[in-house]
């Protein structure tokens, strides 16, 4: 008799004597060989992951303590490509799909959610998901107006979750350097604060119709969501959506301005405030802060148009009376004296790799504090795009109170504040609908 059949006996023998026999658990439960025990792992799932959704995705499972299990999408092959990068990550076939993002939120193992869309669905989805219980990752611009950045602050405040906006900016090291010189007064009083964005845009025409997909191919009444009705064109759920209003925030200021404005209301040290008003001189946009702290936001494409110092996309710039300091997203940092250089962090991570402001959010999850680009900081800084870009719609100067969050004396600016969403995508939605 060999070896495994003598074992196989004595086991089965034993069992039959109510011999008690120590359970074998492997080492992966335990949290050994590098692993993290399940017990001490955040579970998460997915909401509308396409092209820079992945991107985050990747920085999520590389954390141990991740577990991401599911992902909802309107379009099948995205869903499914999502399914296939978590199962060959994990080396499984453990991750599931869902055309239904309310079979994710009524998971009761799931904590986190990623919610990577389109614009139009990211306050309506953060919302749903804060009722849900879950804390939310949200890519930028998290708003399409000023309104919603209102109702997301409130809904996930409401419901104490913690929730972090994609401005990942906050912890990638230049930029946290560039801020850190302003903010310790190394530039003497910061007097002005410059924002890169992209060339400002009047609204495109829309695309014209072409025949609808299927539904479990592509579910266009729920990818549109709370936008209004538009006929379907393929280019629309392919990323060309951009530049459109219905899908977009107004002149395409959010987009970009969401990015580096953020950067500038922390280094003015106004991220419980805003500009008190705007006006514009061609593509540039020239705020002031109640304080008198300047916003000058001007066009900076790939290779820093408009006379930046720095060779990169999202650059900006502080000024204080006593030097001033520029970083981009190359990881460069040029100042206007080498002593402000004293402790600069070496050229790293490029300012669109989200790890550093991922792992982050993990341990604010753990220990339920706000993480940078809290839903409160987020508030401000997305209202202060949106006003921005409010008065260059509108051609002319406006003027803001931040304590109300409402423009003064300017009913045709406040029209402009909100945005009325299609029924019945609205944030009483709980389940999708039967027509979807």
């Amino acid at each position: 008799m060999n070896a495994k059949s003598t074992r196989r006996s004595f086991l089965q023998t034993s069992a039959l004597a109510g011999i008690a026999m120590p359970t074998i658990i492997p080492g992966s439960a335990l949290g050994k060989n590098g692993k993290v025990a399940p017990s001490n792992r955040l579970v998460m799932g997915g909401i509308g992951i396409g092209p820079r959704g992945r991107k985050v995705l990747s920085c999520f499972l590389k954390q141990k303590d991740i577990q991401f299990v599911t992902i909802a999408d309107a379009q099948a092959d995205r869903r499914e490509i999502v399914r296939r990068l978590v199962n060959r990550d994990y080396q499984n076939e453990d991750c599931t799909k869902t055309r239904d993002m309310f079979e994710v939120l009524e998971r009761k193992d799931i904590d986190i959610v990623q919610i990577t869309t389109g614009d139009r669905w990211h306050t309506l989805g953060t919302i749903l998901a804060a009722k849900a219980g879950k804390d939310v990752y949200c890519e930028k611009p998290c708003s399409m107006n000023i309104k919603e950045s209102q109702e997301l602050a409130d809904a996930v405040n409401k419901h104490g979750r913690v929730f972090q906006a994609g401005t990942q900016r906050r912890n990638v090291d230049n930029f946290k350097f560039a801020a850190g010189l302003a903010l310790s007064g190394k530039l003497g009083k910061v007097h002005t604060v410059h924002a890169g964005i992209l060339k400002l845009k009047p609204d495109l025409e829309h695309l014209p119709e072409e025949p609808m997909p299927d539904k479990e191919v592509c579910d266009w009444d729920l990818w549109l969501g709370p936008a209004p009705w538009r006929p379907y064109n393929k280019k629309y759920v392919q990323g060309r959506w951009r530049g459109h209003y219905d899908f977009h925030g107004g002149a395409g200021l959010p987009e970009w301005g969401s990015h580096t404005l953020d950067l500038c209301q922390w280094a003015a040290n106004a991220d419980d405030s805003m500009p008190v008003e705007y006006e514009y001189e061609g593509d540039t946009i020239h705020g002031k802060y109640a304080n008198g702290v300047k916003l000058v936001m001007r066009v900076a494409g790939f290779r820093s148009e408009g006379n930046w110092k720095v060779p990169g996309t999202c650059p900006v710039r502080f000024e204080g009376d006593e030097g001033w300091v520029e970083v981009c997203d190359h990881g460069k940092i040029i100042t206007s004296k080498s002593s402000l250089q004293e402790g600069a962090p070496k050229e790293g991570l490029y300012g669109t790799d989200p790890i550093k402001h991922v792992r982050e959010f993990i341990d604010c999850v753990k220990s339920r504090k706000k993480p940078a680009c809290n839903q409160d900081v987020t508030r401000r800084g997305h209202i202060a795009c949106h006003a921005a870009a409010i008065g260059w719609q509108l051609g002319r100067k406006v003027e803001f109170d931040p304590k109300s969050e409402t423009f003064v004396k300017d009913k045709e600016a406040d029209k402009m504040a909100n945005r009325v969403r299609r029924d019945p995508w609205t944030p009483s939605l709980s389940k999708l609908p039967k027509k979807a």
